[in-house]
């Protein structure tokens, strides 16, 4: 026979261990949902082509001389794939307010649904930036 104490012990150890668990699969499926992957454009526009749900990210290359502004805010442009070439682009259209750094040549992350088989609707779109760091020449002559 054990002593209460030791039971009890035992039983919260039980709990604690319970609740750890549970914390840690709430954690993991909270996670689970928020990762979300963009699809390369040649993709998206593939046979076949099933999204996860009904809005998605594509990222890819803004291209050279189609960024059009249809009023203050409604932007309209076309992306293609970073790495194939591809037949169609995908046009993309926007309102809001542009990330500062966006332009034609420049990639992009956008979040959306797809309103046709090569048109899409962009509720976010976030400018890519070049990894390489070059810092402002007229600072390091003034050093």
């Amino acid at each position: 026979m054990t002593p209460p104490h030791q039971r009890r012990r035992i039983g919260l150890v039980a709990l604690f261990a319970v609740l750890l668990a549970g914390g840690v699969f709430l954690l993991l499926s909270a996670l689970q949902e928020n990762t979300q992957f963009f699809y390369n454009p040649s993709d998206v526009i593939a046979e076949g082509f099933v999204p996860e749900s009904e809005a998605f990210k594509i990222g890819g290359l803004v291209i050279d001389g189609t960024v059009e502004k249809q009023g203050e805010l409604t932007t309209i442009f076309k992306i293609k794939d970073f790495e194939r070439e591809m037949q169609v682009p995908i046009t993309v259209t926007y309102t809001g307010v542009l990330p500062d750094l966006f332009r034609e040549g420049q990639g992009v992350v956008i979040t959306g649904f797809l309103t046709g088989k090569t048109s899409f609707e962009a509720n976010e779109v976030l400018a890519k930036h070049d990894e390489n760091y070059q810092p402002d020449i007229k600072y390091q002559s003034e050093k």
